[in-house]
């Protein structure tokens, strides 16, 4: 264990928080002198071994499950300086280490170089389904359709026979509260939209009771306004209550809920709202319900609408299904590397062979 500037082999340890355990080594040095923060434990590796060795063997799932374990705390969870003493480690000799070392270079770059691959796969889905989604709200689906300015900078030119109206008259907010917090909890993100608690495999938070929490109806609009500058924000899909922090609005009966889910989690829409928010910096911005309502929205008619969610459906329906099997395929590749690690670090794998 050691502190102060960074040098070449320390092993870099994230010690609490969502990435504890994860680890990097120094393998090249910036013109500046560098350091780590309090988050970070600075490994150093004395000269009767070879740290790259032990960045690999902290990697390992076998090291990685003692971390966890002899982290202490629940939220968020820490690692002690205790820990050097409790995490079992191998030990081979210093030239089986470098053998080992070398040969996990080489077999987890090429994995890592998959991975970067399929990983650039999905950001060009999603850029593709994003620009989809954002040429069906905000032109259309018939391409032949003639267009006229909108006079909204946010949204350009819109098909000729659409309408723009200010939020003010196409939603009501909704503020009834729950009698007995028994209703199903919804959360809100701005890469999801509005889902049920229950489904998050992570828990932003677990309030000791959800009674007077939002009621929320489906189809409503909810807006997280510490985050809608984000994006935070979408269409319920189900009945349920909301944080009593977030607004609920109502649409009116020239909406349909799937357009309205597809317009406001445009990333332009998010940035339009932040217009209208209150605060200094972005991550102070607040939307109230005054501030959205002066919003203009374009509002297509009622059955162009419905056909404009069911195409987005249609259209992003084989994405998805691509997107999913790149992100089990990226998974089933990071498996394959961990158990790379795990063999080679206890010497299941013949290291002289395979080099």
């Amino acid at each position: 264990m050691s502190s102060g500037v960074i040098r070449p082999d320390d092993i870099l340890l994230v010690k609490d928080g969502a990435t504890i355990g994860n680890v990097a080594i120094a393998d090249w040095m910036p013109h500046w002198e560098a350091a780590v923060n309090e988050r970070v434990f600075l490994l150093r590796v004395s000269e009767d071994y070879y740290a790259r060795y032990y960045f690999y063997v902290i990697q390992s799932p076998a090291v990685q499950t003692q971390i966890w374990l002899n982290a202490g705390g629940s939220a968020p969870r820490g690692l002690t300086l205790e820990f050097r003493n409790k995490v079992m480690v191998p030990r081979p000799s210093k030239s089986q280490q470098k053998a080992i070392a070398n040969y996990l270079d080489r077999e987890t770059a090429r994995l890592d170089t998959l991975v970067a691959t399929k990983e650039h796969m999905l950001n060009l889905l999603a850029e593709k389904r994003q620009a989809l989604i954002t040429h069906a709200v905000t032109r259309g689906i018939h391409p032949d359709a003639p267009l006229r300015d909108s006079g909204v900078p946010w949204l350009g030119d819109i098909p000729i026979h659409w309408e723009i109206e200010r939020a003010r008259w196409l939603f009501v907010e909704r503020g009834e509260r729950s009698d007995t917090g028994d209703e199903e909890l919804l959360t809100v993100s701005h890469i999801t939209g509005v889902t049920s608690l229950s489904d998050r495999d992570v828990k932003p938070f677990e309030p000791a009771t959800t009674k007077g929490f939002k009621l929320c109806i489906a189809g409503d609009l909810v807006v997280n306004p510490l985050r809608a500058w984000m994006g935070a924000m979408g269409v319920s899909p189900v009945d349920g209550i909301v944080s009593p922090a977030h607004n609920v609005y109502v649409p009116g009966p020239r909406l349909e809920p799937g357009y309205i889910d597809a317009l406001v989690r445009l990333p332009v829409f998010a940035q339009e709202v932040a217009r209208y928010s209150k605060g200094v910096v972005p991550s102070q911005l607040r939307l109230y319900p005054e501030g959205l309502f002066e919003v203009s929205l374009p509002v297509p008619p009622l059955r162009e609408q419905k056909e404009i969610v069911a195409q987005i459906g249609c259209k992003t329906s084989p994405l998805d299904h691509l997107r999913s099997a790149i992100e089990t395929s990226i998974s089933l590749l990071k498996e394959r590397r961990s158990a790379l690690i795990a063999a080679a670090v206890t010497v299941q794998t013949d290291i002289g062979k395979a080099a």
